[in-house]
């Protein structure tokens, strides 16, 4: 488990290539509600809803630091022992103590052309996921908006083997400088520690906020 960070951003990208895959085959052609989350709006027929800690994930939290990718304008409050593993310009990483049994922030940033149609990738990103459910391989799908930015929340059901790799994602769109882009924001960390750890993956993700 020494590459389990490498391991995770190998597969992280992975996942994006085959939803991004199946979103052009669309193009071409033509919830259950997480913990410590409101409605505010709707998107289609599904709710959408609006991040907000519950008593434990704020707790979780208690102590923490906040933590800015200055080269992206965006910033989370993290756990005090968190530590930096990477700062690029589109990748940014962050881990828990632990070793082997770390929790990780991995986030990405992609460059889109302008006149990228980002509604219509979010919603193929949300069926895509709903399938995925529908299999098994996901047990939350939702739309979520974090500071302002509405985008598309899922979570990996436990893995067979406990020492996979489980994550909790959300994908978003942002225009900054006149620039559309793609947010890619995983929480991840091995399946048999991702119930102690979950209360601040929830509290990570939902404390995010995004200049634009």
């Amino acid at each position: 488990m020494k590459h389990l960070p490498l391991l995770i951003v190998m597969a992280f990208a992975l996942s994006l290539c085959n939803i991004t895959s199946k979103f052009k085959t669309s193009s071409d052609s033509n919830s259950n509600a997480g913990p410590g989350s409101t409605s505010s709006g709707t998107s289609g027929d599904a709710t959408v809803e609006h991040a907000q800690p519950n008593a434990a994930q704020t707790a979780a939290l208690a102590g923490g630091q906040t933590v800015t990718w200055e080269k992206q304008g965006i910033s989370w409050t993290l756990p005090p022992k968190w530590t930096k593993a990477t700062d690029e310009t589109q990748t940014f990483v962050w881990r828990s103590p632990g070793g082997a049994d770390a929790a990780n922030l991995i986030v990405s940033i992609s460059p889109m052309d302008e006149k990228f149609p980002t509604e219509v990738s979010l919603k193929a990103y949300y069926d895509s996921s709903q399938s995925r459910a529908k299999n098994g391989e996901i047990d939350e799908v939702r739309w979520l908006e974090i500071d302002g930015v509405k985008g598309v929340q899922f979570r990996e059901a436990a893995p067979e083997k406990q020492d996979n790799v489980r994550r909790l994602q959300w994908i978003a769109y942002r225009d900054l400088a006149g620039q559309k882009q793609m947010i890619n924001l995983m929480l991840a960390t091995d399946g048999k520690d991702f119930p102690r750890h979950q209360d601040a993956l929830y509290a990570i993700l939902y404390s995010t906020k995004i200049v634009r």
